[in-house]
């Protein structure tokens, strides 16, 4: 059975996306770059003892073979560690003797770099120990996976010691004293200084932007073509179904006052399930989630624009029942399983390096789709909900760590109590021009919540029949573009220390 209509909608079920919209804003407030720690308030320089923490490539070779690359992290006390990788020499590695090196090693170290275990004795005797012994340098293995800050004591006034020291995880320290059974092992020490400008946080600035702009005009074109059909039914003498006299079309859903004040508390707890429940087992069922929301995002998308060519647009304006899902357009079946068969490709292989395209993919549909079907009745409205979200936003990345001791908002996007790379529901692009690698990412809700008041400024513009330079919606887009810039700005200058963006994007999009 089909059926044809003057403008079809190919949202079929808003619910579920609203249930994601929650996952999404819980995400919110992250804008990460980089995990290089350079400063710690708790532990205050002192003469001998005053560098900044820096991450440390230890590049392996064995039999003149190179091998593994592990990354450690300096210490606060003795000399600054080369940033240049040709500067920096290939030196023979010694597994110390007593392997704690809290007394002097029973064998002769000449110039070679001792391998030790954490042991109990301080991070500053064991230094002293190895260069008293003729080594070079020192790595100490951790007895835990995490990196600490190896720090002096507020009584050591008087160090001076000569040789680098690093500190290396539990597991990449395992594997470096594993290579020593397999012959003669060289390390080369060397801490690479990234780049001043990020060209990842240049794209994710520009997809942030894009985003919203394609989400705003579709959003606004929409609620055009609602009341281009209302004023016809109108003149038609045809009755109005309930929908259209609210001054909406079909599928779409208003946020009131009540719901936007609900939200933090909402978020707030789904924040906390996730930072409890995190395992790898969850973030299975958090991908699991991610597809479904993002194929009914690509699909929505990809309907949409081929709905405005000739050749597709009688598929598109013919229907069918499914049940379950109610009346589907032809070319929605027609395009539903690409958008299955991406989505499932994506998360059965979303480790491999170029994964992250299609995870951007997903999520930039979905967060469109979202903007088209959520929608912000008024300015007041708009208001309460990213001032709610700036206060979430502040508390759960900043004020969070009182609590429970760590960021629960980074820990979260980061997903590090799994070994996933990040929880899916982020933005991310590769640093390729950075010698640490890694990724600069933005959450869902920093592009998702200001969009909604974005795309209600051009609905309300064209509306009005402001003009662009008059209107709203420019001067909308100019703030979130110049709090997103401010983010990335306060995100170097913090050192790659995740930061809350609406706490920078919220007051410039309010207070345009």
């Amino acid at each position: 059975m089909t059926r044809s209509a003057r403008n079809p909608n190919p949202i079929a079920h808003p619910p579920p996306l609203l249930l994601l919209l929650l996952l999404l804003a819980a995400l919110a407030g992250v804008a990460a770059a980089g995990d290089i720690v350079h400063q710690d308030d708790e532990a205050p320089k002192i003469p001998g003892c005053a560098n900044d923490f820096v991450l440390v490539k230890v590049q392996t070779w064995v039999n003149k073979k190179e091998k593994d690359e592990f990354v450690g992290v300096g210490a606060r006390f003795g000399p600054k560690i080369e940033s240049k990788e040709k500067h920096a020499n290939r030196t023979r590695l010694l597994l110390a003797q007593p392997s704690d090196c809290c007394t002097p090693p029973t064998e002769k170290v000449s110039g070679d770099i001792l391998l030790v275990e954490r042991g109990l004795c301080k991070f500053t005797k064991k230094a002293k120990v190895a260069e008293s012994a003729g080594a070079s340098a020192i790595i100490i293995i951790n007895d835990k996976h995490e990196l600490y800050k190896m720090v002096c004591d507020h009584n050591e006034t008087e160090l001076d010691i000569g040789i680098p020291a690093v500190l290396l995880p539990k597991d990449a320290g395992s594997k470096l004293r594993n290579l020593l059974s397999s012959g003669e092992v060289l390390v080369q020490l060397y801490s690479p200084d990234r780049p001043l400008v990020d060209t990842a946080e240049v794209f994710l600035w520009l997809m942030a932007v894009g985003t919203i702009l394609c989400a705003s005009y579709w959003s606004a074109w929409s609620a055009r073509e609602a009341d281009i059909e209302q004023e016809k039914l109108l003149k038609d003498g045809h009755e109005i179904p309930p929908n259209l006299e609210a001054g909406g079309s079909s599928g779409m859903v208003d946020i009131n006052m009540a719901s936007a004040i609900l939200f933090v508390v909402i978020a707030s707890c789904f924040l906390i399930t996730l930072y409890r429940l995190m395992s790898h087992w969850f973030v299975e069922l958090l991908v699991v989630i991610f597809c479904i929301g993002g194929v009914e995002g690509l699909q929505t998308c990809l309907v949409a624009l081929l709905s405005m060519s000739r050749r597709f647009k009688p598929a598109a304006e013919s229907f069918v029942k499914v049940p379950f899902f109610g009346a589907v357009s032809y070319l929605t079946l027609a395009v539903c399983p690409f958008c299955i068969v991406f989505a499932v490709l994506w998360g059965v292989y979303r480790r491999l390096p170029f994964a992250w395209i299609g995870q951007d993919i997903l999520g930039i549909t979905l967060i469109v789709t979202v903007i088209q079907i959520v929608r912000i009745p008024n300015l007041k409205v708009g208001s309460a909900l990213l001032s709610c979200a700036f206060l979430y936003d502040i508390f759960w990345v900043f004020i969070s760590k009182m609590l429970f001791h760590e960021s629960v908002m980074i820990v979260v996007a980061r997903g590090d109590k799994t070994d996933e790379d990040g929880v899916p529901m982020l933005l991310k692009i590769p640093r390729m021009f950075d010698p640490w690698g890694g990724y600069s990412i933005i959450g869902f809700g920093d592009i998702l919540l200001p969009g909604l008041l974005i795309a209600f400024a051009l609905r309300y513009d064209w509306a009005a029949k402001k003009t662009l330079q008059s209107g709203y919606f420019l001067w909308s887009m100019v703030a979130y573009g110049s709090g997103l810039l401010i983010t990335y700005v306060a995100l170097n200058l913090m050192d790659g220390h995740g930061q809350p963006a609406l706490l920078y994007i919220v007051p410039f999009t309010i207070c345009k």
